[in-house]
């Protein structure tokens, strides 16, 4: 009976296959094989296969809503962590704004301190020629009687007096001092340009970022300004201090509690970072605050003595001719020509541009000192900078290998104040 009834269905199959197969352009043929009802009788349960079937089904649609669910909670449940790591377009957006700027202002300041290194020669230049000039009209003046004598002195005279008004205004501005500070600003700017494109790059910059950015450009547009009148730069400050382009550093967590290692930090880390500080602190900027403050001095007494003895060879010029002719023409002769070996070593040897340098560096030291001091100021290990690589950070912009920073800690423990190498070997 069971075996009737499949071939039965089986029949039907085939003829359903072969009728569809009719109405289309491919024709498909199903070859069963023949069943022998003799030797093999196959005994079914006596139930209807249909309502199994459809338990099957409902069986499998409910075990796929389970997976869909389970999958579902998962999903849930993974998201805050999945967002978090997804970058905020608003926060890009803000970062490429930042960015754009800081390449403009690059490319302000190189193009700006080009026009003032053009400055300083041209003015050099014209200024040491117009004082020449003078002497050496003086000079022949002295020679001279009458009406070229009139003529060659009052010429001498008033090119004098334009070499002083223009040595004036001239060591106000410190045209090379200008360009040392347009060229610190265009490689700061540079610095923090590439920053940006680091933070960029890590994939989940954050709002902290973008705020961090905002400060250290406006830091830097406060230490080092375009515009020469009202924000220009002191440049015979009373006090020298070492130059400051960064923002404060954020204040670190200084409150005690369980100092544990980690994050690449150890207690002899720590004591060494210690003792580069005291190094960098007792050497390196004290020693370039004392130069700034020797080149600060030597601008400052050749920055006074090309106007003034420009304008004593503009008197004694003025009195050529008289009964003191011959030593008028020589207080003119001679101090023209000592003026123009002053403004020569104040322009041409770029005595502002050395005193900025020196300043520059001091401060490039005071914020190593305070990189590292804020990193021990904070106690939770976890939340500092990786220490290894915080080390070769170091270690780089001192200009020593690993090796050599740990053997300038050692030599500071054991010498203390007495130590006489300086921490950087770079300048």
């Amino acid at each position: 009976m069971a075996s009737l009834q499949s071939s039965s269905v089986i029949g039907s199959v085939a003829y359903s296959s072969t009728s569809c197969s009719r109405r289309g352009t491919t024709r498909a043929t199903i070859n069963m094989p023949k069943l022998r009802t003799g030797g093999l009788s196959l005994r079914l349960p006596a139930r209807d296969l249909v309502p199994e079937v459809l338990d099957m089904g409902v069986g499998l649609s409910a075990a796929t809503t389970n997976v869909e669910k389970i999958y579902e909670s998962s999903t849930n449940r993974n998201s805050p962590s999945l967002g978090s790591n997804v970058s905020d377009p608003m926060v890009i957006a803000k970062l490429h704004a930042i960015m754009e700027a800081v390449a403009d202002r690059v490319e302000m300041h190189q193009n700006i301190g080009e026009q003032r290194d053009n400055w300083n020669s041209l003015l050099l230049t014209s200024i040491n020629t117009i004082t020449l000039t003078a002497a050496t009209m003086a000079g022949i003046a002295a020679t001279s009687v009458g009406g070229p004598l009139l003529a060659l002195k009052t010429s001498s005279t008033l090119m004098y007096l334009a070499a002083t008004g223009m040595l004036v205004v001239m060591n106000q501005i410190q045209p090379s001092q200008l360009v040392e500070e347009q060229r610190n600003a265009a490689r700061l700017f540079k610095q923090l340009h590439g920053r940006i494109q680091i933070v960029l790059s890590s994939g989940n910059p954050t709002n902290s970022d973008v705020e961090d950015a905002m400060k250290k450009v406006l830091a830097l547009d406060k230490a080092y300004p375009l515009p020469l009148i009202g924000v220009m730069l002191e440049k015979f400050p009373g006090t020298v201090e070492p130059a400051v382009w960064w923002p404060q550093l954020r204040q670190r967590q200084e409150k005690p509690m369980k100092r544990r290692d980690g994050n690449g930090w150890s207690v002899e880390l720590e004591e060494e970072m210690r003792e580069v500080v005291g190094v960098l602190k007792r050497n390196d900027t004290e020693d370039y605050l004392r130069l700034s403050k020797i080149a600060l001095k030597v601008n400052k007494i050749l920055s006074i003595s090309g106007p003034l003895l420009t304008g004593i060879a503009a008197c004694g010029t003025a009195f050529m001719g008289s009964s003191h002719g011959s030593w008028a023409a020589m207080v003119g002769v001679v101090a023209g020509a000592m003026a123009s070996i002053v403004n020569t070593m104040e322009h041409g040897g770029q005595v502002g541009m050395v005193f900025e340098m020196y300043r520059s560096n001091a401060g490039f030291f005071r914020l190593m000192e305070e990189t590292i001091e804020s990193n021990l100021n904070e106690r939770d290990v976890g939340r500092r900078e990786n220490g290894e690589l915080f080390e070769m950070k170091v270690a780089l912009q001192l200009g020593r290998s690993l090796s050599g920073l740990k053997n300038l800690a050692a030599s500071s423990s054991k010498k203390g104040e007495a130590i006489e190498e300086f921490a950087s070997k770079l300048f």
